[in-house]
């Protein structure tokens, strides 16, 4: 419900329908009911009224024919008490939500016990060859690469001196080497 005035109007049919309902209908085969949620369309011409009863399906049946015999009076009732220019029609819609909950609390039950059976079996499991088959070439890589980064830093090193001292061998005390010099003497 994007829009905020259906969502009050939807809140006030909710207690209006679950007081009336509380206060009780003259019809027998209205069962134990509770309102569950009221969605109201954005105009505010249609009611979605989703109830749950408890109990076993055939007072479900008998309950949502009562709900649906007093459709008209519980209309009349939100009518008066809505205070609103138009009343919306109401719809009563049996809500599957708790047998839904109920089913996904079955499964949830069902998967612990197979974590369990699962964690019963690894316990006294034991592993097919060593505990960490890779722990040993691992190590041995490591030394390895460690004694291979030594090697070439060393070589590294070596490059760069040898670079150096041949720079220096071609410069003149400036700093400058026999090409710059011969090129400042020209121009001056």
């Amino acid at each position: 419900m994007s829009n905020p005035r259906a969502g009050k109007v939807a809140e006030r049919i909710h207690q209006i329908v679950a007081r009336r309902l509380d206060k009780g209908l003259r019809d027998p085969r209205l069962g134990f009911v509770t309102i569950t949620e009221v969605r109201v369309t954005g105009d505010l011409q249609s009611a979605s009224i989703f109830y749950t009863v408890y109990g076993d399906e055939v007072s479900q049946a008998d309950t949502a024919a009562a709900l649906k015999a007093a459709t008209g009076m519980l209309r009349t009732e939100v009518g008066k008490q809505l205070g609103t220019r138009l009343t919306p029609t109401l719809e009563f819609i049996h809500d599957e939500l708790p047998s839904t909950a109920e089913h996904m609390n079955e499964l949830l039950a069902e998967a612990k016990r197979r974590d369990e059976e699962a964690r019963a079996l690894a316990t006294g499991a034991n592993y097919a060859g060593d505990a960490d088959p890779y722990s040993k070439a691992r190590d041995e890589r490591a030394e390895e690469s460690d004694d291979a980064d030594d090697a070439d830093e060393e070589d590294l090193d070596d490059d760069l001196d040898e670079e150096l001292d041949d720079d220096f061998d071609e410069e003149d005390e400036d700093g400058l080497d026999e090409e710059e010099l011969e090129d400042d003497e020209e121009r001056a």
